[in-house]
């Protein structure tokens, strides 16, 4: 897709399948299950719609999946796909893992982060993308790094370690222009550093929104995830982000969305938001 001058590709990070209940949060059960009817396990499946965008000739990669490091468990409970998901959908998409330049994070959750790292042949965990700058808000990487217990299974330590020794990160200070064309705003909400990430060229913008609003189904302004660290934080960002975009006309591109990538999104009385244009991949 053609953002003005930016060219969007999304790319899969890998399909998994997450607790309903964690999805929806208080969201009551006869809501959300008329919309998205759980399996035997009581999952939903989720996407991780990663996103490349070529600016100016370089490919700045958004978000980087679960990646090929989750333990055999995790692997059973979650059923993820086998191998390094997001490397073969790259491929797949002409693209290999040097031609990235630039990684750049919404935060640092393993779902979001785990593709940035992988085993290479001696066992040792090293950059998936070897040519990349890797950006993440400092607020979020003090938080991720912090070795905080109750915060040990959101953050690997594997996923993120390896990735300011071997040079290739930059952290960033709040709402700052990453580079021309793209721009980082901190929303706070899910994780205390979590961005959303502007893409802009040409009048034309689109917006990675990460886990504000992950999905379609995510629109309505009190369905937020369980995993929120300041649930109010999520909804008055969420309100104000929506409404820009839709007043704007906006893209807002979507991580968890099993079905879509983007959506155009309308105002609605009844539901605060809903779709008005669905739009399957970049």
């Amino acid at each position: 897709m053609k953002l003005g001058q930016i060219n969007l590709k999304s790319v899969s990070g890998g399909l998994c399948y997450l607790d309903a209940g964690t999805l929806y949060g208080v969201v009551p059960r006869v809501l959300w299950e008329r919309k998205t009817p759980p399996d035997d396990r009581n999952r939903i499946p989720q996407q991780t719609n990663c996103v490349v965008a070529t600016i100016d000739g370089r490919n700045v990669l958004i978000d980087t999946g679960y990646g090929s490091k989750l333990p055999e468990k995790q692997q059973r409970n979650l059923t993820s796909e086998p191998g390094d998901p997001l490397v073969q959908n790259l491929q797949a998409a002409g693209f290999e893992p040097a031609d990235i330049d630039v990684v750049v994070f919404s935060h640092l959750h393993f779902d979001h982060a785990g593709g940035g790292t992988r085993l290479n042949e001696g066992g040792d965990v090293v950059p998936s993308f070897p040519n990349a700058e890797y950006i993440a808000q400092r607020r979020e990487w003090v938080m991720a790094t912090s070795g905080l217990p109750e915060l040990r299974g959101a953050y690997p330590q594997e996923n993120l370690l390896p990735l300011h020794a071997s040079g290739q990160l930059r952290l960033i200070d709040g709402n700052v222009e990453i580079m021309p064309g793209l721009r980082a705003v901190v929303t706070g909400g899910h994780t205390e550093g979590h961005q959303a990430l502007l893409l802009e060229s040409d009048g034309a913008t689109a917006v990675f929104l990460g886990d504000i609003c992950s999905s379609r189904m995510h629109l309505p302004v009190l369905w937020c995830l369980s995993y929120d660290t300041n649930l109010m934080q999520t909804r008055r960002i969420k309100a104000d982000l929506l409404g820009e975009i839709a007043d704007n006309g906006w893209l807002a591109l979507l991580d968890h969305d099993p079905d879509y990538a983007a959506v155009r999104v309308s105002r609605d009385e009844r539901a605060d938001f809903v779709a008005s244009e669905l739009i399957e991949s970049l």
